[in-house]
């Protein structure tokens, strides 16, 4: 069984910068496309970037690109989500998520494609 566990959250400055991390503390994540997805508060969550099974495909929100940077590592069975420039409206919870019905190259763009979620991290960016 599936279980998603975020790490690495934590209140840094603007410009600063963060590595936010996947795993899982049952079966392996690798098989599945894994989306990153955020919570500020008062907002809806929104998705912030995903990777396909195979590493290949990679898709960010506008908000985010060429900040942030989705990878995996299949030897460590994880998935992470390095995020440089950090700025306060970035702040939020994140949620990392698995998409169990696609594989290969294909990536999940919808929240309601994703199958199985994290509890989150919290991500602070502020002065």
């Amino acid at each position: 069984q599936l279980h998603l566990v975020e790490s690495g959250g934590g209140l840094v400055q603007p410009g600063g910068s963060l590595r936010l991390s996947c795993t899982s503390s049952g079966s392996s994540l690798d098989y599945y496309a894994i989306g990153w997805f955020r919570q500020a508060p008062g907002r809806e969550r929104e998705g912030v970037s995903c990777i396909s099974s195979s590493g290949i495909t990679t898709k960010y929100a506008d908000s985010v690109k060429d900040r942030f940077t989705i990878s995996r590592d299949l030897g460590k069975k994880t998935v992470y989500l390095q995020m440089n420039n950090l700025k306060p409206e970035d702040t939020g919870v994140y949620y990392c998520a698995a998409d169990l019905h696609i594989i290969g190259d294909d990536v999940a763009s919808r929240e309601d494609e994703y199958d199985c979620w994290g509890r989150g991290t919290q991500v602070t960016v502020s002065a």
